[in-house]
């Protein structure tokens, strides 16, 4: 699967849930490289803004979409990474606005 392939198929799962990519393209695009290198090298996507530990039970809470994106796209519309945008931010009914690292101070590397 290439780059193009992945956002195509998760840009269409995505909005039927009303979670849309973010609107820079370039950046979109960057981190899903990202997702893809780190499949190759974990066996898994693991979230590309955070450091990832190569242990699959460790890291299960960063797989993307991480346990922490709906928590961040409700209350900042978007998630930490940027990547993923809520319905209301897409529709510019709200700001954005800077997202918090949300994974515990432990299961960071």
């Amino acid at each position: 699967m290439n780059t193009e392939q992945l956002y195509e198929m998760l840009k269409k799962t995505n909005e039927a849930k009303g979670i849309y990519f973010n609107k820079d393209k370039d950046l979109v695009f960057e981190l899903l490289e990202s997702l893809m290198n780190n499949k190759e090298r974990y066996g898994y996507m693991a979230c590309p803004c955070r450091l990832a530990s190569g242990d699959r039970e460790a890291d299960r809470d960063i797989f993307c979409p991480c346990d922490y994106r709906q928590p961040d796209l409700e209350e900042f519309g978007a998630c930490y990474c940027g990547l993923y945008i809520s319905e209301d931010l897409h529709l510019k009914k709200r700001e954005a606005a800077y997202v918090p690292e949300r994974r515990p101070v432990d299961k960071i590397f």
